[in-house]
């Protein structure tokens, strides 16, 4: 079994063709969604490191207002989710995915200038409409090109790749806090959003350049005209596209995966929640009886992202090897989910319970990966139906975040629940 797992790991592909073709997509397909994916999320959570790091005494942040923000992003977030997913019908993914990012990159670059909370809640709004284009965009490409075997361990490497940008975002702030606070008299926390928008944009060059869009219809150089049809011939030929109608939304509400998916989705997304609103960074802001360092409250929740990105690469490879069983993970997230909010609840005055029970819960993140895989696996043959339940799964599941934001509030002694 173990001589078995490690070939499964090194890959299957049967010919030396196939090898070197999946080299070439993983080098330009993954990388580059990755690196989007990273950026997309260092863009996206740079706001809960900004509050942590004087945001909230400079711009005079009151009550709930940092949720009220992270609530209109998730509003703008689900709002985006359609017409992004329309607008890869009719737009090269190369031409599209680079174009949001620059779209985003500037917005996240403006934050730099609010003055302001409503400022941001302006601005956050429509950086999320372009930002919905990624998770649920790149799915629907890495469909278009793995196999299922190959599949999940794409979908976690992809979703590991956003988590290490929420990791990394809160070092990087701690090292601009420390080095550029005060620079040409701007705070460290809007150096912050100047270079984060900043580094995005030679990736969205990068995409621009080289992406290859989707199997049928890819004129990248560096695939051979015997490699485009081997990367055909790979996947399952889907149906005649579908024109956007009553007829296809009628057609979406008769099959019972689109239910299936959705449901799972908006109960698995729901126990992401207490990272997308900054739960642990809220509460050390306001521990009854600890003060934690700028440094310290960027540094400390990095380990809830960290414990994600190893749950997320375990669990999505292992379920590839086992066959495709991505509903063990659904077991898995269930019991953590139980067993955290219990220890927490339990014992709501101790601080080392709580940091624990925070880092064990970021292993929930690994249902992100398996369960859009699964979707995958699931709708390899119908093509309209795939985008569709993809779209739903993450629009529902975001439709979710607003009421998580809203009804999360601040109890007696700094402990942050819902």
């Amino acid at each position: 079994m173990a001589n078995g797992f490690v070939a499964y790991l090194r890959g299957d592909q049967n010919t030396p063709g196939e090898r070197k073709l999946v080299q070439k997509l993983d080098f330009f397909i993954l990388t580059f969604c990755c690196l989007m994916y990273f950026l997309n999320y260092l863009d996206r959570t740079n706001l809960n490191n900004a509050y942590v790091s004087g945001m909230k005494e400079e711009l005079d942040f009151q009550g709930n207002q940092l949720n009220q923000i992270n609530t209109v992003f998730t509003v703008g977030y689900t709002i985006g989710q359609v017409p992004c997913n329309i607008a890869l019908y009719y737009i090269k993914p190369r031409y599209f995915f680079p174009a949001c990012m620059v779209a985003w990159a500037g917005l996240t670059m403006v934050t730099a200038a609010a003055q302001k909370p409503e400022d941001i809640m302006a601005i956050r709004f429509f950086q999320a409409i372009f930002e919905s284009s990624t998770f649920v965009g790149t799915h629907y490409i890495l469909g278009s090109w793995y196999t299922e075997r190959e599949l999940g361990k794409r979908s976690g490497i992809f979703t590991a790749s956003g988590l290490a940008g929420t990791m990394i975002g809160g070092f990087i702030q701690t090292g601009i806090h420390s080095s550029m606070d005060g620079l040409r008299n701007l705070s460290g926390w809007r150096w912050l959003f100047i270079i984060d928008g900043i580094i995005t944009l030679p990736v969205a060059l990068y995409g621009f350049l080289l992406f290859p869009d989707t199997p049928k219809n890819t004129r990248a150089p560096y695939l051979s005209s015997a490699e485009k049809a081997l990367a055909i011939s790979r996947v399952p030929e889907v149906s005649e596209r579908t024109p956007i109608s009553w007829s296809f939304v009628k057609h979406c509400f008769r099959t019972w995966y689109w239910y299936f998916f959705v449901i799972l989705w908006i109960l698995a997304g729901e126990t992401e929640s207490f990272s997308t609103n900054a739960l642990l960074q809220l509460y050390m802001k306001n521990h009854p009886t600890e003060t934690y360092s700028v440094t310290q409250n960027n540094n400390y929740p990095t380990g809830v992202p960290a414990v994600g990105i190893v749950a997320t690469l375990f669990w999505a490879t292992l379920t590839d090897y086992l066959g495709g069983k991505r509903y063990l993970v659904g077991y898995w997230i269930a019991i953590t989910g139980v067993l955290t909010s219990s220890l927490m609840l339990a014992y709501p005055h101790s601080t080392t319970i709580h940091f624990a029970m925070y880092y064990i819960a970021g292993s929930v993140y690994a249902c992100q990966a398996t369960f859009f895989a699964w979707a995958n696996d699931v709708l390899r043959y119908e093509e309209d139906s795939l985008r569709a339940v993809v779209i739903a799964m993450w629009l529902w599941r975001s439709g979710r975040w607003p009421w998580f934001g809203c009804r999360a509030e601040r109890r007696g002694g700094g402990r942050w629940r819902v």
